[in-house]
């Protein structure tokens, strides 16, 4: 690479950015090891970013027949993750998660024994392959002598999820379900810890590199000493290179790439393009990562560096793709940014005004 101007396109490769594209939703998350789900709708589309001909109905219905689950893990927030995978990523991130959340607890009035009996009821109420909402779930808690709303409901069953007992159903209309896990998931595997941390981190510094390991320690939530014994694990599978004083880590395997192909992309609220805790790499000399909140958090990248941020707007039969550079684009540029616009329509499978 070429200094800290050959990171965007070394990563648009690693993360399947570019032509090299997969073919089904759960190979996108078996190369990137998980994909952060907080903002449902928007996860599928950083999915089918990286897929061949992908549409929305396609992945609604991966979600739907159980081939990627939806769960709390890792810093914890929603992930999509594989029904094999789930097991041995909740048992290496989950103790944290429950540390972490330990005062929030207490907070709650959530004692130990309070949280063990609701996980039990919660697995007994999902037996023989039911599907519940969590407002259904908080009512079965309820009829069980547990006060279950608002954030006392969401750690309650957090803490089931963090614990491997449950994870995402199919949808019920607009509304999520969880599922057991064991019913869920019934061939997911265990792994002792030292083969899970090693895995994770090949996973991650294969398909997000070049990334420091301060970078693995914010999108895991494991630990810097963590990460260190995983990249050793790894030995020769993972190489390091200091770029502008720093260290970063990727694929010994991957083809080194030093100029990233010409086209702008629509990223996602929360893509793992963007899953950094260094962003330097990926904003043009000077320019600030643009500040995000609830209305402009989808950033605009051209050629790899992220240009501005975009939202959408649904209709019954149209979306508005609304657009706010940092700097005026070129009109090459704005070529790139409708082709863009013209393939999140097909996705969507409705036409797209593009707002500039």
């Amino acid at each position: 690479m070429t200094g800290l101007a050959g990171i965007p396109a070394q990563r648009l490769h690693n993360h399947k950015l570019e032509n090299a594209r997969l073919a089904r939703p759960d190979a996108v998350i078996a190369w990137l090891g998980a994909v952060q789900a907080q903002e449902y709708a928007h996860a599928k589309w950083a999915l089918a970013l990286r897929l061949r001909g992908a549409t929305e109905e396609r992945l609604e219905a991966a979600f739907t027949d159980g081939a990627i689950l939806r769960t709390h893990v890792m810093r914890p927030t929603w992930h999509f993750v594989l029904p094999e995978d789930i097991r041995w990523m909740q048992a290496l991130t989950g103790p944290r998660i429950h540390a972490a959340n330990a005062r929030r607890y207490r907070e709650l009035e959530l004692d130990e024994r309070t949280l063990h009996r609701s996980s039990d009821i919660i697995v007994e109420a999902l037996a023989g392959g039911k599907f519940l909402t969590r407002p259904e779930l908080g009512a079965t808690l309820e009829g069980h002598g547990i006060p279950a709303s608002g954030q006392r409901l969401s750690y309650i069953v957090m803490r089931a999820e963090i614990h491997g007992l449950i994870c995402s159903g199919p949808r019920q209309g607009k509304q999520f379900t969880y599922a057991r896990l064991s019913e869920r998931a019934p061939h997911a595997r265990t792994l002792p810890r030292d083969e899970a941390l090693a895995l994770l981190v090949r996973r991650y510094f294969t398909s997000h590199g070049p990334a420091q390991v301060n970078d693995f320690v914010w999108w895991s939530g494991l630990t810097a000493a963590d990460t260190r014994a995983g990249l050793e694990m790894n030995g020769p599978h993972l190489i390091s290179e200091i770029i502008a004083g720093k260290t970063y880590w990727r694929a010994a395997s991957a083809p080194t790439v030093e100029t990233a192909p010409p086209g702008a992309i629509l990223l996602p609220p929360y893509d793992e393009y963007i899953s950094y805790r260094d962003r330097t790499a990926i904003v043009e000399p000077g320019q600030a990562f643009p500040a995000t909140n609830a209305e402009f958090n989808a950033m605009i990248a051209i050629r790899g560096v992220i240009v501005g941020t975009w939202r959408r707007t649904l209709a019954r039969d149209r979306a508005l793709v609304e657009t706010r550079p940092l700097r005026p684009l070129t009109a090459g540029e704005r070529d790139m940014l409708a082709q863009a616009a013209t393939r999140y329509a097909d996705y969507l499978g409705l036409p797209v005004d593009l707002e500039t």
